[in-house]
């Protein structure tokens, strides 16, 4: 089987343990991730060969996280090392009515100064069938975003499908050019994209219509409209408990058809990160190992929700266990 091949940056994160506040941290748990990152090692973990595309410093920090991912089955082989400087990010980890929080320190980071001309996109994706990319790529720098258009050009013009979780994030978009002005252009050359309601209205200006019976399914078709290449829309809808109760459901919009799953409950959540990560990773297993898009969605939200139970951005699961869940095994059981 082929590669899939994801491109984004890696982040260095720092956790107190045992859900301390920042205040009452003495040492910080570390591990490494990163949104694109996240789903080529979570295929990895589901028996599909993944590569991983970034640049990181050139020091024993940039070694380190390279290393994480190969640890998870990753191919690194065509990452950078240049640059000084890993970004980072905090994550206090919340309980129950205490929200979880951020702060990330992510600023004049190798990857954002990479150069797009450090990455020969033909040769990298010769052994690949699929590449994925988020809207954080883009955002993080005019460089960036330039390697970005450049990969989605090669994976075009070599046959590969291409996916996007859209993900717009305001803040990061800080470089003087704008995600409205940026993402329609690479979000055309794909053909699946997560995106929801609100993504679609804040970069596209895409809204439902009114009076629409199915919000997600007329914003599909717009955005169908709007860039024909993409055949397939995808989204979880989340609710929310609190921040140890999640409850979450897969859409999707796919030739002319509108799926959707039950929801499924996850208490207590031990991780939120990487969530997003597990269902695109596991609805693009889905789509090359499950015959139809209603059994790829149901496979996606399952291995989202088991991703709730599992430390680190990382989802460190099986084809067999996300197999479980779907088949109803959801009490937790002792396996022998």
């Amino acid at each position: 089987m082929k590669q899939v091949v994801t491109f984004g940056e890696i982040m260095m994160r720092l956790s107190p343990p045992l859900h301390y506040r920042m205040s009452q941290a003495s040492s910080l748990d570390v591990t490494y991730g990163g949104g694109d990152a996240n789903v080529g090692a979570a295929l990895a973990h589901l028996g599909v060969p993944a590569a991983h595309v970034g640049c990181f410093p050139d020091n024993a920090v940039g070694q380190a996280a390279a290393q994480h991912f190969r640890g998870h089955g990753v191919d690194m082989r065509h990452c950078v090392f240049r640059g000084e400087r890993l970004g980072l990010y905090f994550l206090e980890v919340g309980a129950s009515l205490r929200a979880s929080r951020i702060v990330y320190d992510r600023y004049d980071s190798a990857f954002a100064n990479l150069q797009p001309e450090w990455f020969k996109w033909d040769e990298i994706l010769k052994d690949a069938q699929w590449l994925h990319w988020t809207g954080i790529t883009p955002a993080i720098s005019a460089s960036a975003a330039q390697a970005t258009r450049e990969a989605i050009a090669a994976a075009r013009r070599r046959g590969l499908t291409v996916s996007a979780d859209v993900n717009y994030r305001r803040n990061l978009w800080q470089y003087g050019q704008r995600a409205q002005d940026v993402m329609p252009e690479l979000v055309a050359g794909c053909d699946l994209v997560v995106c929801t309601e609100g993504d679609a209205e804040d970069l596209f200006g895409i809204k439902p219509e009114a009076g629409a019976e199915n919000s997600f399914v007329s914003m599909s078709e717009q955005l169908m409209a709007r860039f024909p290449n993409i055949r397939q829309v995808i989204a979880t809808r989340r609710a929310t408990q609190s921040a140890s109760h999640e409850r979450i459901k897969g859409l999707a919009y796919a030739e002319g058809h509108y799926h959707e799953t039950g929801f499924f409950d996850i208490n207590p959540v031990v991780d939120r990160i990487g969530g997003g990560d597990a269902f695109i990773s596991g609805f693009i297993y889905g789509r090359l190992h499950l015959p139809t898009v209603p059994e790829a969605l149901t496979f996606a939200t399952a291995a989202s929700a088991l991703k709730h139970t599992i430390s680190g951005d990382i989802n460190v699961v099986t084809p067999a266990e996300v197999h479980h869940i779907v088949a109803g095994n959801t009490t937790g059981r002792l396996l022998r």
